[in-house]
């Protein structure tokens, strides 16, 4: 049932209830006021969420106005419940659906406006007071605003959680994107170097070429599967992803004779004890290696290039070195570089990406192992 229904419900319930009561009284005089006055305390109260104030103001509008024309609730007559039940119901609907400034003039105004219709029955005494101000206002009232800071607090608390939740998308996205950067820019340049040699010994080595060709199909194939695991990440959630483990150092020899079977000549050195790394730092440092390995062969061809893993202490260090010219065709403007920095600082590391002093160029990253 949606609340205005359950409003309107209320207030022809309560109208009702005050109606049978007036109508039942011995004091013909004071019933046709007294109706009149009924009617307008309880039925506003279908409105009491929309316009708080208002229906507060105007139920004790009525009921001075009911009293000093000498139909109220204490001309010779028991108080209603009906009407109490409407008056703090009204004053609990200000606390807690009216804003703060809003909540509280309505509060001073509606209190002061009851006690006035006491001192109008001439029944001046404190208990008449204290019933009017203290149960048919303060205590709804209270009871209003305490419900309203759990609302709001509530609220803001959903409001946080869809927030962080946006946050995760956001970076799972930019994640994703970084995955099938890798992905793609490691299969298409491996796949266009070794179509160019297969070209190039086609008719010399009939043999070596139908080698190169197998080991683009298969280079492809890879990269096809890794791109469907990082895909798989961005259907609905109703839906199995089969997603392939992500590389990790434990795969850099397969790495490396990757490249060299490309034409990249790749040393690679291990110092230290290598040891169990956390899943995060170790794929962020397999997939460093590629970019960085990539961008050499992609942008100073088949070199001679130095792969540097140390374990250190306190952080992992990676240096990848190539003997090219030196171009900075793969500096800050590239998505690789970036993509990697992101990557480091993720973990809270740092990447050094620049041409080296002599010739060629150097990648390197170091990322803490105690996060």
């Amino acid at each position: 049932m949606s609340p205005r229904l359950t409003d309107a419900l209320i207030a022809l319930g309560l109208a009702v209830a005050m109606l049978l009561q007036l109508v039942l009284t011995d004091e013909p005089g004071a019933t046709a006021v007294g109706i009149v006055g009924g009617l307008a305390i309880t039925l506003p109260l279908a409105w009491r969420r929309r316009a708080p104030l208002a229906v507060a103001l105007t139920c004790v509008g009525a009921a001075l106005a009911q009293e000093l024309l000498g139909g109220g609730l204490y001309s010779g007559q028991p108080p209603l419940a009906a009407a109490i039940v409407a008056g703090g119901l009204a004053f609990y609907s200000l606390g807690a659906h009216a804003p703060e400034r809003r909540a509280a003039i309505g509060f001073v105004i509606g209190v002061a406006g009851l006690w006035a219709t006491v001192v109008a029955t001439g029944d001046t005494d404190l208990h008449s007071f204290l019933f009017s101000g203290g149960l048919v206002a303060t205590a709804p009232w209270l009871a209003g605003r305490t419900s309203r800071a759990r609302a709001l607090r509530l609220a803001a608390v959903e409001r946080e959680r869809e927030q962080r939740a946006l946050i995760a998308v956001s970076e799972e996205r930019r994640r994703i994107a970084r995955e099938l950067h890798d992905v793609v820019a490691h299969g298409v340049v491996l796949m266009v170097l070794q179509a160019q040699g297969a070209r190039r010994i086609l008719d010399q080595d009939p043999e070596r070429a139908r080698a190169a060709l197998d080991a683009i199909e298969e280079t492809g194939g890879t990269a096809l599967a890794e791109i469907r695991a990082s895909l798989g990440m961005l259907r609905d959630e109703d839906e199995a992803a089969e997603l392939q483990p992500q590389p990790t150092l434990g795969d850099l020899d397969d790495l490396v004779a990757e490249m060299r079977a490309a034409g990249l000549g790749v040393d690679l050195t291990v110092a230290g004890r290598p040891r169990e790394l956390a899943v995060g730092v170790d794929r962020a440092a397999y997939r460093v290696i590629q970019e960085a390995l990539t961008n050499a062969i992609r942008h100073a061809g088949p070199v001679p290039t130095r792969v540097t893993v140390s374990y250190e202490p306190a952080d992992l260090l990676l240096e990848i070195a190539d003997d090219g010219p030196g171009t900075t065709d793969a500096g800050e403007g590239g998505s690789g570089i970036v993509g990697m920095r992101e990557r480091v600082r993720l973990h809270g590391g740092e990447l050094d990406a620049r041409p080296g002093s002599d010739r060629g160029f150097v990648v390197r990253a170091r990322i803490p192992l105690a996060r």
